[in-house]
């Protein structure tokens, strides 16, 4: 080719590579260099969001799970009419809606008296006395509602904005957002406490999105990944099998973009398993509890004669040190009490009691260590069931679900503390001010990690999807 038709910038004489490094910027050391800024551009944000729509305020998300619908007249909103119309038809007080069962009973007022504390003063039951210790730091949002009545489509609905299986949870849309901070630790990574909720492992999945951004289910104790361990005696005939393993994948994957087919499942199984072989180093110091001081134990429950408090305390002293060492989301689920999640259709003093029992103590010790180690500002605390329940009892002496109601609280940064948002009827029944839905709630929470909730999409089925489907807007009253 003559120089007429070429732009004449190459050297005459080939060079050696010693010679093109030793020519090539700063040598070897851009190289180096070139091959750490890759790794942190990765783990600082290797979702979609290349640059945050705006500056966010919390860095990971802590979403505590109350499978089965804490009652919200039992727990964070007082009703004082239940006492005083106690045994009454509630027919003749106010409409009642068709329940999941009903079996509508009396007028049922709440067996637990509330106290007020903080500086803020909130009412909290005395069914959490430690949780009313830190009301301070709580944004307590009264007037939430769900679309749903029944726990599976809610639990969907909850974790994913769609009553229908297969969409893409929160967390994996965290995830596909921003990717992780710890390229040797899954990003969204849910503790299971013992109770996978109704909905099953949908509750958590990536739906459409990349395999990648599925949650990573471990368990509270040492051993709470299968094989974390490598079976192999010595690491070099690991290095081997996953070399081998490696190359075969690469050379498939190669072949199928060749042939003009998409592998992005290949790569998401490719990546998943290179993440697996990481996580080997990383997970057993991650899940040993050893090193935390006996203060720290004893204040999380880890002492407790109860053993769910047990299980809970080790999930909360889990998730703080996750979001420590860069985890995006995680997400814990209860243990199992004895009896029945929060789904107390009977025995609702005692299926509440044991439910808060295990979880009070540990989640109060949560948000004080994660203040106490200034990780709270850069952390998001979520508390929250799929819907409410009842203000008349189910039977005697229980209550059904109720979507039109219930609470739920955020704590931690950008989150403005003692706060009450919304509220209810007289008897707690439906939201009568600042009506709000888990499209509301998910905005928020996309919004304080810096991310536009309309803007974070992903084409399928013909159209952009999100999060919040066409829905969503900002609880403006929780933001600091």
């Amino acid at each position: 080719m003559s120089r007429r038709y070429h732009c004449g910038r190459f050297r005459p004489a080939p060079v050696s590579r010693r010679e093109l490094l030793a020519q090539a910027g700063c040598g070897f050391g851009a190289v180096a260099a070139s091959a750490l800024l890759h790794r942190d551009a990765a783990r600082a944000g290797n979702g979609v969001v290349s640059a945050l729509h705006h500056p966010g305020r919390v860095t990971s998300v802590i979403f505590l799970y109350m499978d089965g619908g804490v009652s919200q007249v039992d727990s964070f909103d007082p009703k004082p009419r239940l006492q005083q119309d106690a045994g009454k038809d509630p027919h003749s007080l106010f409409t009642v809606d068709a329940t999941q069962f009903n079996n509508v009973g009396k007028v049922l007022p709440s067996p637990w008296k509330f106290k007020r504390y903080g500086q803020s003063g909130i009412p909290v039951s005395d069914l959490f006395p430690n949780i009313g210790g830190i009301v301070d730091e709580l944004a307590v949002i009264r007037s939430m509602t769900s679309e749903f009545p029944e726990h599976t489509n809610a639990n969907y609905f909850l974790h994913t904005g769609s009553g229908l299986q297969g969409r893409p949870s929160m967390g994996a849309w965290t995830t596909y957002g921003l990717g992780s901070e710890n390229d040797e630790l899954p990003g969204y990574v849910v503790v299971n406490g013992g109770l996978i909720p109704p909905g099953g492992l949908d509750n958590f999945t990536n739906g459409f999105l990349p395999a990648t951004y599925q949650g990573s289910v471990i368990k509270p104790n040492p051993a709470g990944l299968a094989n974390v361990k490598p079976l192999e005696k010595v690491p070099p005939l690991q290095e081997a099998k996953l070399g081998l393993s490696r190359r075969l994948d690469r050379s498939f994957a190669t072949r199928l973009a060749a042939a003009g087919e998409a592998p992005d499942a290949l790569e998401s199984a490719i990546a998943n398993q290179e993440l697996a072989w990481r996580m080997q180093a990383q997970v057993p110091a991650l899940l040993d509890l050893a090193g935390e001081t006996a203060d720290t134990k004893r204040a999380y429950g880890l002492e407790s004669p109860f053993e769910p408090t047990r299980i809970f305390a080790a999930e909360c002293l889990l998730a703080r040190r996750m979001v420590e060492r860069g985890v995006r989301f995680v997400e814990l689920t209860c243990p199992k009490t004895g009896g029945d999640r929060w789904d107390q259709h009977g025995n609702l003093r005692r299926g509440h009691e044991d439910n808060a029992r295990a979880v009070d103590q540990p989640i109060a010790a949560l948000i004080r260590d994660l203040r106490d180690r200034g990780l709270l500002a850069s952390t998001l605390v979520v508390w929250s069931g799929e819907f409410g329940r009842t203000p008349f009892a189910q039977g005697s002496n229980g209550r059904d679900h109720n979507p039109q109601a219930f609470t739920l609280w955020m704590a931690g940064g950008g989150v403005k503390g003692g706060t009450i948002v919304g509220s209810t009827d007289d008897y707690g029944y439906r939201v009568i001010e600042k009506k709000w839905m888990i499209h509301d709630l998910h905005a928020t929470m996309l919004h304080l990690m810096g991310i536009d909730h309309t803007r974070l999409t992903y084409r399928f089925s013909g159209r952009n999807i999100r999060l919040t489907d066409v829905y969503g807007n900002l609880i403006e009253d929780v933001l600091a």
